[in-house]
C-alpha cells in the first residue's frame, strides 16, 4: 500500500457518517447535489474528489481547505504531516498557490490581498465642537 492510500485509509477512518456530511456540504459548490446523495462514504468521497482532479498524490490542497473549514484541525494535521514528510512541501513553498488551486477560494483572493493606497477609504476628521 502506498503512502498515499495509507493516508486516504487513515483519514477515512476517522470519519464518521455525521462527518461526511458536514464534509459534503462544505464541498457543495464543487459536488453538484444528485452526486452528494450517491456519495455514502469517506472512500467514496475521496474517490470523487480523484476522479474530479480535487485530489491527487501531490495535490491536497483541496482537502486540506475542507478540513479547515469543516473544523477537523485533527485530520488537516495528518494530511499536513504527510505533505512536509512525504512530498516535502512546507507550508512555505505552497503560501503562493495554495488558495488559486481551490476553486471555491479563488473569489477571496482580492479580499485576502492588502489595499493599495489608493483603495484605501480616508475618512474626514470628526467636527470640532464649538
Amino acid at each position: 500500500m502506498s503512502e498515499y492510500s495509507s493516508l486516504l485509509s487513515d483519514l477515512s477512518e476517522n470519519i464518521t457518517n455525521e462527518d461526511l456530511e458536514q464534509l459534503k456540504s462544505a464541498c457543495k459548490e464543487d459536488i453538484p447535489e444528485e452526486q452528494s446523495n450517491t456519495i455514502t462514504s469517506s472512500k467514496e468521497w475521496f474517490s470523487y474528489l480523484e476522479k474530479n482532479d480535487k485530489l491527487a498524490q501531490d495535490n491536497l490542497s483541496y482537502i486540506e481547505h475542507i478540513f479547515e473549514i469543516s473544523r477537523r484541525p485533527d485530520l488537516l494535521t495528518r494530511v499536513i504531516e504527510y505533505r512536509t514528510t512525504v512530498l516535502k512541501i512546507s507550508e512555505d513553498d505552497e503560501i503562493d498557490t495554495k488558495l488559486t488551486r481551490i476553486p471555491s477560494a479563488k473569489k477571496y483572493k482580492d479580499i485576502i490581498r492588502q489595499p493599495s493606497e489608493d483603495e484605501i477609504i480616508k475618512l474626514a476628521p470628526p467636527p470640532k465642537k464649538a
